[in-house]
């Protein structure tokens, strides 16, 4: 299967059904829009990552890795470098950002020269299709933060 090479992958996930778990998605489609004329950027959003991503992320120049965090203060923004987990990975049906690096220098011997995560620490992830208020007031600095790490 030949794959769309991108300059810039963005790779989001969450569940839209899960209140704040769902900024992935919505970041990915507010990347859609602002990115639509940019034929070196990519964007793929789905609930979880899969190791059938390596593929696409060996052929990315960079990558940003876009999730809520549990780990993080709720609306609390993050941007941070992602490395390559050590070669011995075992990912199953769920992959984290790290593995995805691994799996696709150890399938593809290649891997983007540049990895970031961007955060959104999550206040609820209870059932419901709304952001918490914390999860809200952080969608202006998530967007910017994701305009600046795909524009470097």
């Amino acid at each position: 299967m030949a794959t769309l090479q991108a300059h810039c992958l963005i790779l989001a996930c969450g569940n839209t059904l899960r209140s704040d778990d769902g900024i992935g998605p919505y970041l990915a489609q507010w990347a859609q829009e602002k990115f639509a004329d940019s034929p070196t950027i990519r964007v793929i959003s789905r609930q979880q990552w899969t190791p059938d991503l390596a593929e696409d992320i060996a052929h990315a120049a960079s990558v940003l890795f876009i999730d809520c965090s549990l780990q993080q203060a709720p609306g609390e923004v993050l941007l941070t470098e992602v490395q390559a987990a050590v070669s011995d990975t075992h990912a199953t049906h769920h992959a984290s950002a790290e593995q995805l690096l691994a799996l696709a220098r150890d399938l593809y011997n290649n891997h983007p020269s540049h990895a970031q995560l961007l955060t959104i620490g999550a206040g609820s992830t209870e059932l419901g299709e709304n952001f918490s208020g914390a999860v809200l007031d952080a969608i202006p600095e998530a967007c910017k933060a994701l305009e600046r790490a795909v524009r470097e």
